[in-house]
């Protein structure tokens, strides 16, 4: 799906604490994700998918710490003072190669309610399922929290 009238927006973006600041242009109107995975889930993500050159860290790398999980398709960059996590990298040739990722949680003064978000269901590795309206479940039935949920009455 091709949009239009699309307007690309530089955004300034931060931690908690302030000691990780960063630059990025971006295009709010496409709006942004949420995906159910646990790395996902656990940060509360409300993310969107950028070309590396479209990003800019002002705080020196060093000041980061880095986390990297299961295939190692990216790293998550975060701050080693307040923990927040701001932002990410990888590759994946399903996006296009070379990537970063940002959380709109992250950008300063930014109105994240006027934002357009779709759900995808990474928690199942179902993809192909594509973006949706409304959240993907975390459980299912064939998960075993599932099942003692059901046998407990709820």
């Amino acid at each position: 799906m091709t949009q239009t009238n699309v307007t690309t927006k530089k955004l300034r973006g931060s931690c908690h604490c302030g000691g990780v600041k960063f630059e990025v242009e971006a295009e709010p109107a496409r709006g942004a994700s949420r995906c159910n995975c646990s790395v996902c889930t656990k940060l509360g993500a409300l993310g969107s998918i950028v070309k590396p050159e479209a990003f800019k860290l002002v705080t020196p790398e060093a000041e980061l710490g880095v986390y990297e999980w299961g295939a190692k398709i990216s790293k998550r960059y975060f701050c080693k003072a307040c923990g927040t996590h701001c932002f990410g990298r990888g590759h994946l040739a399903e996006v296009g190669g070379d990537y970063v990722s940002f959380s709109y949680n992250a950008i300063d003064d930014f109105e994240i309610s006027e934002l357009t978000v779709v759900h995808w269901d990474g928690r199942h590795n179902n993809w192909q399922a594509g973006p949706g309206h409304k959240p993907y479940p975390i459980l299912t039935p064939s998960s075993a929290a599932w099942r003692a949920r059901q046998q407990e009455g709820g």
